[in-house]
């Protein structure tokens, strides 16, 4: 290669270095408005972890704990009137995702069977159900007969099936190439032994994502909790801390806490779990929400 030859190939390279690396009002303003959203969500999290282990409650924002203490952390879990709640919330939030999870699955792969009769009634059946609903009253005296009124189980059973992750889970499975399902009933694979090593172990992005809606759900209801549970030992983690925050229901401890100490602690503990796996968990949420939406 002769020289002008070589000066106009790195001329080239120059321009697209510049190209590439130009920054423009609009990138400089996304920027800004992306970093002041962040500090928006931060900043008020971080205060209420610093203020959790500051053992005097304070209004000011502060960056660390004034006088640092674990007691918050160590009232929640040595106390029965609130580890109990909160031993409930993870039992019902295990369980019911598990029983979501695998209603989900076995109904999305019985109604993608083009075969299986009755399966358009029943697709219509369960899709009135998104609309209409039998009402709080009918619900309760359902509920009341399976003898779930003062049950922490009743939270298991009330999210066992949701019509909407059955319809992605059905939507996800039609996404699976047909070949392969074929491949497996010629090798003589039956119905459950293409859904347990076919299906499922290509369905992990939609378990995941699911998984994590069933979870959140089950968790955070306190609606459920507040209608049909009068039983203290039954109660919810988050029907726990709204009675301390609302009704001043403060349990006394061994521990030399503020109220507001013991506040901000127990809301890091009702929101922690979801903080730690939403992370592991984000890539398949986006590819699992996204299940059924484009098709090929």
């Amino acid at each position: 290669m002769d020289n002008a030859n070589l000066m106009r190939l790195n001329g080239k390279m120059e321009t697209h270095e510049k190209r590439k690396f130009k920054f423009s009002a609009f990138d400089f303003t996304n920027y800004i408005v992306f970093i002041i959203i962040a500090l928006i969500v931060i900043l008020p999290m971080w205060k209420v972890i610093v203020d959790s282990m500051n053992s005097v409650g304070v209004y000011q924002f502060r960056f660390w704990p004034e006088n640092f203490t674990l007691d918050g952390y160590k009232t929640i879990f040595t106390t029965k009137k609130l580890f109990r709640p909160f031993m409930n919330s993870v039992v019902t939030t295990v369980v019911g995702t598990f029983l979501g999870l695998a209603l989900s699955t076995l109904g999305g792969y019985v109604l993608n069977q083009y075969d299986m009769p009755g399966r358009s009634a029943m697709s219509m059946f369960l899709m009135i159900t998104m609309v209409f609903t039998g009402g709080m009253i009918p619900e309760y005296l359902v509920m009341k007969q399976l003898g779930l009124v003062d049950s922490m189980w009743i939270l298991v059973v009330k999210h066992g099936i949701n019509v909407y992750n059955l319809v992605l889970m059905k939507n996800f499975f039609e996404g699976i190439p047909v070949s392969l399902i074929e491949a497996a009933k010629i090798d003589g694979c039956s119905a459950m032994g293409i859904f347990f090593k076919i299906v499922l172990p290509l369905s992990k992005a939609a378990l995941a994502s699911i998984g994590l809606m069933y979870a959140v759900t089950i968790w955070n209801d306190y609606s459920t909790v507040q209608i049909y549970i009068t039983n203290p030992d039954q109660v919810n983690f988050q029907y726990m801390l709204r009675v301390m925050i609302m009704d001043g229901d403060t349990p006394t401890t061994a521990y030399k806490v503020s109220q507001d100490t013991l506040y901000y602690a127990s809301i890091i503990c009702a929101i922690l779990p979801f903080m730690i796996a939403y992370p592991f968990l984000q890539k398949y949420f986006v590819k699992g929400v996204n299940a059924g939406a484009v098709k090929e």
